[in-house]
């Protein structure tokens, strides 16, 4: 079974990387990705974070050989996921400040993409938050807000805000990225729902705001959801379906849904994959009208094998990690990152 899982999932790859070579030949593109990078911390002790664990002195050891060798294999996922350049636009998630972002893009293999930064802090309190990278040569940046998450029900939790940017592609048409994590499974699926379903509202009002006011906005919406595509927070919240032929203009589409249906995932627990960070695009996006759209290809998830952990009790591939509990593992991170490409006319 497992050897048919990835047999499967090399050949999705395989025909992605075909259908890149076919797309690039003839097309403008516009690559957009999701990462959750897995708590990239510096070394340093922040007093406002709960933070301690990833400093030198404490029981993880985090140094700045681990620190530098962390950037240096974030660096290289996302430089190899568009095998002919870096990608445009690039939603990290687990990031501690704008100071390991600053890191990131000006490693050797990402600083020839001349990337922005858009990041503010948010009140989690382990001071995890999430950014967006963009290539100021291909978006042209607008603005930007963050919306805050709060709980009626638990008034004293705090988690991530949602991050908006505005901008412009070069047909000098919007884009809308919402950048998200939204709170983990931690206490069970069923308690901590609700504070998934909280967030799912907010985004879902301010997904309406932009649409009331452009019935054909293009929007993207990436990041770790900790819900499923077929959970009740996308599916009846945000109103992210699997059907793109709705006449629905206000109905969103989830580009990972149907591979989530197959038993593709980006996270692995206990041994099984859940689709936890997702892809979710407005239907403009996907018409045939427009300027911009999404690829053939869809969803992708990006999974080479140099980026997984042989693991030879279970006889799965899984994330190669950085950390597993207080075990230093030095890999890339506990989720696989997600992409998909815009074409143009």
């Amino acid at each position: 079974m497992n050897k048919l899982f990835f047999l499967t999932a090399f050949c999705f790859f395989a025909n992605s990387l075909l259908a890149q070579d076919d797309f690039y030949k003839q097309k403008k593109y516009f690559t957009v990705v999701s990462y959750n990078v897995e708590n990239l911390f510096d070394t340093i002790n922040d007093p406002d974070k709960e933070d301690d664990e990833f400093t030198p002195d404490s029981e993880k050891k985090w140094d700045t050989d681990k620190y530098q060798l962390k950037i240096k294999n974030i660096a290289r996922v996302i430089s190899s996921i568009n095998k002919h350049e870096l990608p445009e636009l690039v939603g990290l998630v687990e990031v501690e400040n704008k100071n390991v972002i600053q890191d990131l893009i000006t490693d050797s293999q990402l600083v020839g993409g001349d990337y922005g930064i858009i990041h503010e802090e948010s009140p989690d309190a382990r001071g995890i938050d999430v950014a967006l990278i963009y290539r100021k040569s291909e978006f042209q940046y607008l603005n930007h807000q963050t919306y805050r998450i709060s709980f009626d029900f638990d008034p004293e939790t705090t988690t991530r805000d949602i991050l908006y940017v505005r901008g412009k592609l070069d047909d000098n048409k919007d884009l809308h990225v919402f950048v998200n994590h939204w709170s983990s499974r931690r206490e069970g699926k069923e308690v901590s729902e609700p504070k998934r379903i909280e967030a799912a509202k907010v985004l879902r009002a301010k997904v309406d705001e932009i649409l009331d006011k452009n019935k054909k906005a293009r929007i993207v919406i990436i990041g770790d959801f900790n819900d499923e595509p077929t959970d009740s927070s996308l599916v009846d919240v945000l109103n992210a379906t699997t059907d793109q032929f709705s006449k629905n203009s206000r109905m969103l589409y989830n580009l990972l849904f149907d591979k989530h249906l197959l038993g593709y995932g980006t996270y692995n627990y206990k041994g099984n994959w859940n689709m936890i960070d997702n892809i979710i695009v407005s239907k403009s996006l996907l018409s045939k009208n427009g300027n911009y759209v999404v690829s053939q290809d869809g969803g992708q998830i990006f999974s080479e094998r140099w980026l997984m952990y042989d693991n030879v009790k279970t006889g799965q591939l899984t994330p190669n990690r950085t950390y597993g509990g207080p075990y230093y593992h030095g890999g890339f991170s506990d989720h696989l990152p997600v992409y998909f490409i815009l074409k143009s006319k």
